[in-house]
């Protein structure tokens, strides 16, 4: 593959609502050539027209279970329990991959573990690009104030849809895992509070799942300290946000040797 050729693309979870908007932004994407749309065997819409699914030109790309023998890169925004299938059919055509599927098993996640001593895998929680920008953020917020007199409370609040299964999201989960990673000691992460929790300690994330409506995505970092309050907000307005980011991630890591990549690197933030 050239630079002027553009990359061949299979979309894995293609007949989902993300899996949709990567299609969509791909097939407008003259750097892109969406050659499969891939989801699972029962799926009812098999066989119609991928880009008619997404709203936009008809592609002549057919929903498929099937994966293509060979393409450039391949995009996973399917389910949990489906990711082992991808990282498998990837590894056997020794395909790139993006995952930005959340909430993986151990055993997926050993999966990928395994695959990347033969593949290039770039796998994030959130492929959002101002998402990461805003966790490098926050990981020197707390770098910055975890000795300020008095202390720091650290809190993250997130918002999604009503549709949304796992709580608190990955993207809040890898807030607190990088900004604990930041902070001396052990951190307890508290989920929620209710009833007489007793005086907040100083080694505390706290995280709130907020679901309501149709909300793609909002994350809120708190920093509170005595005298002042700082807070880090990232907001997305529709999913274009998350499909531009994969679509980034596959672009970025054509040619990369075999490893686990995160989008930090896509971004050039490692």
């Amino acid at each position: 593959m050239t630079s002027s050729q553009p990359i061949k693309l299979a979309v894995h979870g293609a007949a989902g609502r993300m899996g949709r908007r990567v299609v969509a932004l791909a097939t407008a994407d003259e750097a892109f050539q969406v050659i499969a749309a891939i989801d699972h065997q029962q799926h009812p819409l098999l066989g119609q027209d991928s880009g008619g699914l997404a709203g936009c030109d008809l592609n002549e790309v057919p929903l498929s279970a099937d994966w293509p023998a060979e393409c450039d890169a391949a995009i996973d925004f399917s389910l949990p329990d489906a990711v082992g299938s991808a990282v498998a059919n990837c590894l056997e055509s020794k395909t790139p991959l993006v995952i930005a599927t959340t909430g993986l098993s151990d055993e997926t996640q050993a999966a990928i573990a395994e695959a990347v001593k033969q593949i290039s895998i770039v796998w994030a929680p959130s492929m959002s690009l101002a998402v990461n920008l805003t966790m490098k953020l926050a990981e020197q917020a707390a770098a910055a104030l975890k000795n300020v007199p008095g202390g720091v409370d650290i809190e993250i609040i997130e918002r999604h849809h009503r549709y949304k299964v796992d709580a608190p999201s990955g993207t809040a989960l890898k807030f607190g895992e990088l900004i604990a990673d930041q902070l001396d000691g052990e951190t307890k992460h508290v989920h929620g509070r209710e009833g007489e929790t007793g005086q907040r300690s100083l080694n505390e994330i706290g995280y709130h799942a907020v679901r309501v409506g149709d909300n793609t995505g909002e994350h809120t970092i708190v920093y509170g300290m005595l005298g002042e309050t700082m807070e880090l907000r990232v907001a997305s307005s529709n999913r274009d946000c998350y499909a531009s980011g994969a679509l980034a991630a596959a672009r970025w890591i054509q040619g990369r040797p075999p490893a686990l990549y995160s989008m930090f690197d896509v971004l050039g933030l490692s």
